[in-house]
């Protein structure tokens, strides 16, 4: 109440210079940390994915607080506030409400940087090889469903006496894979358009739609909801037909939207045009009850057969490399790894659950990658590894649950520790098995993956 009478007495004018700052502030530092991290993991021959990722721990929760997403109740850094305070001239108190008011704006450019990534990443897919490995694709997202959710939930019940909700809970939130992350590593390492590339998109695609089905039941679950299976069947039916619909209009839609673009003559026209398609998907899919990210994905799906193709990734391959590395920073930024302190008694059990989740939340995604059969070379490792990572996927997941209660903090730490491990640790040993080895068991790069790898970002 203080608070806000403190924001009412100010003028409009230093409001706006405050949140100017703030603005500005936060992607200075995004980028700065970012590029300098990016630098130093690409001098060791890692992915810059993962400086990303460290570069938001850095100046996140865990960190020096200067960037502090509202979702982590962490303090901003005292430094920060005083700065800003004596540069828009208005009371210290005042800072921390007006950056979180702001922070929604960066979220939304950190999404469009994710919807972006997608984008790219579908039309870079070989919808000939998408659809070869479809059968594959499924079985490894099946796999990598249900082995972590088994092992988890009962895992959990059984050695560790976990109640049954929170048991599910935890073991639900292994069984997603962040198609962004994945995606970025799998362009960095020029792996993109192999049968291991494809089959990893493919199955984290349809991970996705399962993520969406195992999501709603268990919020239906946790809230003590009635399980209805006609809304279950509908999602499943929604998110299939969706995808399917996507890959015939590729063929059917693009030639379409080379014509328009034809007879464009402004500026931009291409860059444009695709965003039209790209939001409208994304806007259809959330009409329908489905996450936008499938939506952006669809879209570049879509457009992927357009003669255009090309120009459109060179247009909006700007805008990933900015946009997504805010995205990436935000998901480090938001992991507080305070609360897995083994210096702390309190922090030691969950540790222990901790290990327990990380390591069946590995060897369940490795598993899936032997989950198919396949009657020509491919490397079952790389696609179990590219299914490892959990990212934003996982803390979502992580979010809904802490929100509603569910979560011990002991098991709340030990999501959050396995979120983490495997965010991290499927960038650094896909670069590992990959070392010195040619993609796609001997086929070479194409010249434009090569050239213009989605892991620029």
């Amino acid at each position: 109440m203080v608070l806000h009478s403190v924001l009412s007495v100010l003028s409009s004018h230093d409001v706006e210079v405050a949140e100017t700052l703030i603005g500005v502030l936060n992607f200075l530092l995004i980028f700065l940390a970012a590029r300098t991290l990016a630098e130093l993991l690409v001098r060791l021959h890692l992915p810059t994915i993962v400086g990303e990722l460290l570069a938001g721990v850095l100046i996140g929760a865990s960190g020096l607080h200067l960037l502090v997403p509202p979702s982590t109740h962490s303090h901003l850094n005292e430094g920060l506030v005083s700065l800003i305070s004596a540069l828009a001239s208005i009371p210290p108190e005042a800072v921390p409400d007006l950056y979180y008011e702001t922070f929604p704006s960066l979220q939304a450019v950190a999404t469009l940087g994710l919807y972006a990534l997608l984008f790219l990443t579908g039309l870079e897919s070989e919808l000939e090889e998408l659809v070869a490995v479809g059968v594959q694709a499924f079985t490894v997202a099946m796999a990598g469903v249900v082995l972590p959710f088994a092992l988890g939930t009962f895992g959990l019940m059984a050695l560790f006496q976990v109640e049954l909700i929170p048991a599910i809970f935890a073991g639900a939130s292994m069984t997603a894979t962040s198609i962004g992350i994945t995606a970025s590593v799998f362009g960095e390492l020029g792996y993109l358009k192999t049968r291991e590339g494809q089959i990893v998109i493919g199955a984290a695609v349809l991970d996705d739609i399962l993520g969406i089905v195992i999501l709603a039941v268990v919020v239906a679950l946790a809230t003590g909801g009635n399980l209805e299976i006609a809304p279950i069947v509908k999602l499943v039916v929604a998110a299939t037909v969706f995808v399917v619909l996507a890959i015939v209009l590729s063929r059917t839609a693009a030639p379409a939207f080379d014509w328009v673009i034809d007879r464009l003559k402004a500026p931009g026209a291409v860059v444009v045009a695709s965003f039209v398609i790209l939001v409208l998907c994304c806007f259809i899919a959330t009409a329908i009850g489905l996450e936008a990210a499938l939506g952006a994905f669809a879209a570049g799906l879509i457009l992927s057969s357009s003669k255009n193709n090309h120009a459109i990734q060179q247009s909006v391959l700007p805008i990933v490399t900015l946009f997504a590395t805010i995205f990436f920073v935000l998901v480090g930024a938001g992991m507080d790894l305070s609360v897995i302190n083994p210096l702390d008694p309190a922090s030691r059990s969950a540790l222990v659950v901790a290990g327990f989740l990380v390591v069946v939340a590995i060897v369940g995604k490795i598993a899936a990658g032997w989950a198919f059969w396949i009657d020509k070379p491919t490397n079952r490792l790389v696609v179990g590894l590219g299914m490892m990572p959990r990212g934003e996927v996982g803390l979502i997941f992580l979010g809904l649950g802490t929100s509603a209660g569910l979560l011990s903090p002991s098991l709340e730490a030990a999501v959050l520790l396995m979120v983490i491990s495997t965010t991290f640790l499927a960038p650094l040993l896909l670069r590992l098995v990959l070392k010195d080895k040619t993609p796609g068991g001997g086929n070479s790069i194409p010249d434009d993956v090569a050239a213009n790898p989605v892991g620029l970002v």
